[in-house]
């Protein structure tokens, strides 16, 4: 995809970069773009999995073959869960160019505006809502929306809606509304509250990734080098500035030199393992697994935030829902050449078509759970192969807080990640009263005549104590971690509001992990936000 892949010396490298840009997922490809943008910046990018060359990226219903996949994803889980049941629960990342765009469900949400304002007051200066709403704007092309002015029309992101959504996503608007919510028609927009269908990140039936949208644009740029299947050991710190970045690519250590910054862009989980095997970190925590301490940072790991879900499942014999099995055999045949032929139908969706946000509680000043509709059934298989539906309830505000925390100084080994969910006593409460108004959702008319039978929680818990048993025992997380280099205007935060890392000159931190407070909802487009506004902070500093 570009120079520098597999092991190839890309021209400038080993020491000629102004910007080396470690993780060319979410973040990573935006940064790329617009720094290499500018002719006489050199740039790059490294990127520990390979091109985004497998068919399932791109296909948009493919996304559940993507969970765990041996090539594609890190395969990451958590420490035992002592409030949910013990479990180890799996906590899916992106290994490939384009990280989590190239296999996440596609969801395009910008959060609520008060997320964003939250961080502003909280000291964050130029983070609030109507600060990030222009690099929102800037990086979309939305093709549904495009005379709106709080939506961009000339974006490299392509976001668009699915043409044709499942029935049983209209029903759940439907089933809504006659439970008097509102529906919603820009989630975008305003305060995002009620029922309706989602946007995507999807170009003309194809997934649209940040490896799609913004690198590939600029993968022939002459000042850009894309290191692919390279691995950041740690970085290089000499006399508290960071000089560059130690990578591992095909078994051959290199060292890339940064003549201005390194930008880590790895994650919520990436960039406090880069950072702590780099010396960088809780000062006994490092010297308990044998790391040289090279700046004695608390925070860095802490913080860590993510949303946790609980599923209602129902099983059905209608034909509706998205399914494989030999009923609906003639149907798949013809959706099989739609797609080949047009790329439309089923196969040119993500599956999550249709959401809601609620208040659990009239008081709140912001809703507190989403409810995320399946129009199939939940399984562990890629494809559904029971005739069924659900909710996943979503606790958007967890108070729960966890860390990640490296293992042992090799870089391949996986760092221990704990959310702690559930630890805070605070967060059961919403997801029961979610869980009420998913129930009360399938017994509404709109699914009345699809004479579904409930799975789980299953009918017969009904009091409080049996579904909070039901949360323990199957609460999973949708992927949205953030926090674990906490951005803030005090001592204590990790990178301040340039996102500058505290303490060491010539490094930046760019991804979720800058969230002070998780946003409600889908942090992909965030995360797009935050490298465009990164881009021009660093490029102001670069030019100054």
């Amino acid at each position: 995809m570009a120079r520098g892949a597999r092991g190839r010396d890309a021209p400038g490298s080993l020491g000629a970069f102004h910007y080396v840009i470690v993780g060319g997922g979410a973040a990573g490809c935006v940064l790329a773009n617009r720094l290499s943008a500018q002719p006489d910046v050199r740039v790059a990018l490294v990127e520990a999995g390979g091109p985004d060359r497998h068919p399932l990226i791109h296909v948009p219903a493919g996304v559940a073959g993507l969970i765990g996949h041996p090539e594609l994803d890190w395969r990451y889980s958590t420490a035992p869960q002592e409030a949910a049941a013990d479990r180890r629960i799996a906590l899916p990342r992106g290994r490939v160019l384009g990280g989590c765009t190239s296999t996440n469900g596609m969801v395009y949400f910008r959060g609520h505006p008060a997320d964003y304002d939250a961080w502003a007051a909280a000291g964050c200066n130029g983070w609030g809502y109507s600060d990030v709403l222009p690099y929102f704007a800037r990086s979309e092309g939305n093709s549904q929306f495009r005379d709106q002015p709080w939506h961009g029309a000339d974006g490299p992101m392509r976001v668009s809606s699915y043409r044709r959504p499942n029935p049983l996503s209209r029903r759940f608007v439907e089933a809504g509304m006659s439970l008097g919510y509102p529906a919603v028609d820009d989630f975008n927009v305003g305060r995002p509250e009620g029922f309706g269908l989602r946007q995507a990140t999807i170009r003309d039936g194809r997934r649209e990734s940040t490896a799609t949208a913004f690198l590939r644009p600029a993968s022939n740029r002459p000042n850009l080098a894309v290191f692919t299947n390279a691995l950041a050991d740690r970085l290089v710190v000499e006399d508290g500035r960071v000089t560059g970045v130690r990578i591992l690519q095909d078994n051959v250590a290199k060292v890339l030199t940064a003549e201005c910054e390194v930008v880590l862009s790895a994650g919520a989980y990436g960039s406090p393992a880069i950072l702590q095997r780099s010396g960088i970190g809780d000062a006994t925590t490092l010297k308990g697994v044998g790391i040289e301490v090279a700046h004695h940072a608390p925070a860095v790991g802490g913080g860590l935030q993510d949303h946790l879900v609980a599923p209602v499942q129902m099983a059905t014999d209608s034909a509706l829902p998205y399914v494989v099995d030999w009923r609906v055999l003639p149907r798949l045949a013809g959706n099989l050449l739609e797609y080949a032929l047009l790329r439309r139908g089923p196969l040119a969706s993500n599956v999550f078509e249709a959401t809601a946000f609620i208040r659990t509680s009239p008081d709140l000043p912001r809703p507190d759970v989403q409810l995320i509709f399946m129009p199939m059934h939940r399984a562990p298989t890629p494809l559904p192969r029971r005739r069924g539906f659900g909710i996943l309830v979503a606790l958007l505000r967890p108070r729960s807080r966890g860390s990640v925390r490296i293992a042992s100084p090799d870089p391949a080994a996986a760092p221990i990640i704990d959310p702690r969910f559930l630890s805070d006593h605070a967060d059961l409460p919403p997801l029961l009263k979610g869980l009420g108004v998913a129930r009360r959702i399938f017994a509404s008319g709109p699914f009345a005549d699809l004479d579904a039978t409930e799975l789980l929680p299953g009918a017969e818990s009904v009091d409080p104590n049996a579904l909070a048993d039901h949360v323990r025992r199957n609460c999973v997380t949708v992927h949205h971690p953030v926090g674990t280099c906490r951005m803030g205007p005090d001592a204590d935060s990790v990178v301040d509001p340039t996102l500058r890392v505290r303490g060491l000159d010539g490094l930046r931190v760019v991804d979720a992990s800058i969230m002070p407070t998780i946003i409600g909802g889908n942090t992909a487009a965030p995360v797009i936000m935050i490298a465009e506004k990164a881009s021009d902070l660093i490029l102001r500093a670069h030019r100054g």
